[in-house]
């Protein structure tokens, strides 16, 4: 039986993991990667706007909103009808890429390795 190829010809996540490991533009700036990625995980829509009494929507002035908070904010639009639109960054996205980074979705190494027994057969003397 022909042995499997290992995981990492298969240009998988550990390839994409070694790579960033690698990779010294990021490793010069990992803090702010994460800083930013932390940013938008924990943005919400408070931050940006605001309602009144009457449940009327508007966008907060630019010095009112977080530094954190802008780096989450992907659009700001008033449609043809007038009303606002503001589109966040995928937190669930962001998320995944923190709990990937921390380790929160790895498993455990020996996890994925086959269980090895060792079985030593000895035939019988003929004497």
């Amino acid at each position: 039986m022909p042995k499997p190829s290992p995981l990492k010809n298969w240009g998988g996540v550990r390839t994409l993991q070694g790579k960033l490991k690698r990779s010294d533009t990021l490793t010069a700036n990992r803090e702010a990667v994460a800083y930013e990625l932390l940013s938008m995980a924990s943005t919400r829509l408070t931050d940006i706007v605001e309602w009144d009494d009457k449940g009327s929507v508007k966008v907060k002035s630019v010095e009112d909103i977080p530094k954190a908070a802008l780096s989450a904010l992907k659009s700001i639009k008033v449609n043809t009808k007038g009303e606002l639109e503001v589109e966040l960054y995928d937190k669930v996205g962001v998320l995944r890429i923190l709990a990937k980074a921390s380790g929160l979705l790895d498993r455990p190494e020996d996890e994925d390795k086959p269980a090895v027994i060792g079985i030593n057969v000895k035939a019988p003397n003929d004497t």
